[in-house]
């Protein structure tokens, strides 16, 4: 198999109802995209979720970074390169490029999956994923962006609380993961957003919250323009960390 073989590419129109006030695709709708095309990818080759849930088995994010230099403009057309990096016993590394209208990669990311027992909620181990199978596709395009990086939060005052309700419940039952980043991004005052756009934004997912779990969000200025935020749920147990870099 041809390493262009083994890139998945999926096309896409910013639509007026995805982007924000300043007309350019919003940071939650493009994870929403990512995470389809990674569906798309992994269906197409035989390891997607309808596949994986017939054994009782579905795959879960773990970690996520995106890059970007622009984001797309209402009603350009764009499209999003995917591809797999690496496979380990218990984690798999996947990668994205997102190709703006006139052809050229406005951005990258980076993702880690785990494949869990729906049962156990435990992660299984990939190389037994269709006899191992899924090495097959490992691909060496490469992704100039660095990988997710350790977010530490030291705040111990929440800047903001919600409870979990029903529009942030997806269909395994916990609140889906590009909520969390709508809830984040929502924590910075739009006058940030008129002034900056977001440089690279990163997740990483410690464990599941469901309906009616109170969220905190704690937020630490690391750096000029950059932010670390921590989700608590219930006032102990963290369910994410999260880092945002405006410039």
């Amino acid at each position: 198999m041809s390493e262009s073989d083994k890139i998945g590419t999926y096309k896409f129109i910013a639509e007026p109802f995805h982007v924000d006030f300043n007309g350019r695709l919003t940071m939650g709708v493009l994870g929403n995209h990512l995470l389809n095309c990674a569906g798309f990818h992994a269906s197409d080759r035989g390891f997607g979720i309808a596949t994986l849930n017939e054994d009782n088995y579905t795959w879960v994010l773990s970690r996520l970074a995106v890059e970007l230099d622009e984001m797309p403009y209402q009603y350009e057309d764009f499209s999003v390169q995917t591809w797999v990096e690496n496979v380990y016993r218990l984690f798999t590394d996947r990668n994205f490029a997102v190709i703006g209208k006139d052809g050229k990669k406005i951005g990258y990311a980076r993702s880690v999956w785990a494949m869990i027992n729906l049962n156990t909620r435990k992660p299984a181990d990939l190389l037994t994923l269709h006899g191992g199978s899924i090495v097959d596709y490992v691909c060496d395009e490469p992704c100039p962006i660095d990988k997710p990086s350790h977010i530490k939060v030291t705040s111990d005052k929440p800047l903001a609380t919600l409870t979990a309700k029903y529009s942030d419940i997806d269909i395994n039952g916990h609140v889906n993961s590009i909520r969390y980043i709508e809830h984040i991004l929502d924590l910075f005052p739009i006058e940030l957003y008129k002034t900056k756009r977001i440089r690279r934004f990163e997740m990483a997912y410690v464990a599941e919250s469901y309906f009616g779990d109170e969220l905190s969000f704690f937020c630490d200025e690391a750096n000029e323009n950059e932010f670390h935020v921590e989700v608590k749920k219930n006032g102990s147990e963290v369910v994410c960390r999260s880092k945002v870099v405006f410039e």
